[in-house]
């Protein structure tokens, strides 16, 4: 009997794992599936909402690394993951995203020589400032199996000079989960929430670092956010690290005329974003969220590393000065972009992973 284990270390990641968790259950029945989380994120309530949300069930192992710098976090996660890998001895490890718990467990996979699976691969936004981004590099150049989520992904794999046996193009596995939950995503779930119409509210995510750990970018943005809501209004449920940045440069007034909360859960938050009228982020996977259902997005940022949402129209990058935020609010406004619905972005992403994963375990 293979033992596959699934590593999560971010709320984003549950996203991710839950279709994939699914997928091997019915594809691989005679595998052993453990579901180690490293803690990274370690709101142990909302991670526990979330899994509930997303069907997923308890992780085997929690292995608490909590919050660092980046270098004492992701040694945590290898000290505990290696405790992991030696104890239940596994045959492959599957990381998602770029987060530090994916590079960081893909360190331990290579070291060990665990094969290791890498789904979201190939992303590339040519930023090495960003800490996203040299994960993405690492965890790729590390893995023995990249699943890659869109053409341009798998073609920044092939020049950077990857195998292209070991790249498989399957689609994106978040989609997969907001397909399968979108039938939830009532809006009386929003109103629950906030006094807010169909339509007739913006939505605000921030936690980037670039973003929320200088001052100077943090209050621009929330000066453009608050002009927005003098017109519409912004419903901001406010990442930790951005409340307590707030916190720290005096600037918690600055959520003044918002509409904010803290953190939802995945079916609750899925309802605002499939429901508003726009998204404002810096997140990767809400830009494909939000392309996808064909809402306007602002990227808070200069780069993406998913660039394909930006081709119909869906996002555009407007940075975090609030000249082009504001500029990118009337376009949005103005205009009706059609939703980003790229090639195998159709709910089948994991079990085209699944697949692969049976005939290598096979062979």
């Amino acid at each position: 009997m293979a033992t596959i284990v699934l590593v999560v270390g971010t709320r984003p990641n549950y996203v991710k794992v839950a279709p994939l968790w699914r997928a091997a259950l019915a594809g691989l029945p005679a595998a052993r599936l453990l579901l180690v989380d490293t803690g990274q994120h370690y709101d142990d309530a909302l991670s526990r909402a979330l899994a509930r949300d997303l069907g997923l069930p308890a992780p085997d192992r929690a292995l608490g690394v909590g919050s660092a710098s980046d270098a004492e976090q992701m040694a945590r996660v290898m000290v505990a993951f290696e405790d992991v890998c030696r104890q239940e001895r596994p045959d492959l490890v599957i990381v998602v995203g770029d987060v530090n718990s994916t590079v960081a467990a893909a360190l331990v996979a290579a070291k060990r020589g665990i094969p290791l699976a890498h789904v979201e691969a190939g992303l590339r936004c040519f930023d090495r400032s960003m800490p996203e981004e040299l994960n993405r590099v690492v965890t790729d150049q590390l893995a023995d199996l990249l699943f890659a989520p869109s053409a341009d992904a798998r073609d920044n794999l092939g020049r950077e000079g990857i195998p292209p046996e070991r790249v498989h193009l399957v689609g994106n596995v978040m989609i997969d989960s907001l397909l399968r939950h979108l039938p939830e995503a009532r809006l009386d779930r929003v109103r629950a929430l906030f006094p807010v119409e169909e339509r007739g509210y913006a939505v605000l995510t921030l936690h980037r670092p670039a973003n929320v750990d200088r001052r100077a970018p943090l209050e621009a943005i929330l000066e453009a956010v608050r002009k927005i809501g003098t017109e519409l209004p912004v419903v901001f449920p406010v990442h930790p690290r951005t409340r307590r940045r707030l916190a720290e440069f005096g600037l918690a007034a600055g959520l003044d005329g918002l509409l904010a909360c803290d953190p939802v859960g995945y079916l609750d938050f899925l309802s605002l974003t499939a429901h508003a009228r726009l998204v404002l982020t810096d997140s990767g996977g809400l830009q494909e969220e939000a392309a996808f259902l064909g809402v306007p997005c602002l990227v808070l940022r200069t780069t993406t590393e998913r660039p394909i949402t930006l081709t119909t129209g869906a996002s555009r990058l407007v940075g975090s000065d609030p000249a082009a935020i504001l500029a990118g609010f009337e376009a949005a406004l103005a205009g009706s972009p059609t939703p980003c619905r790229p090639d195998l972005w159709d709910g089948q992403a994991a079990p085209r992973v699944v697949a692969v994963l049976g005939r290598v375990l096979a062979a």
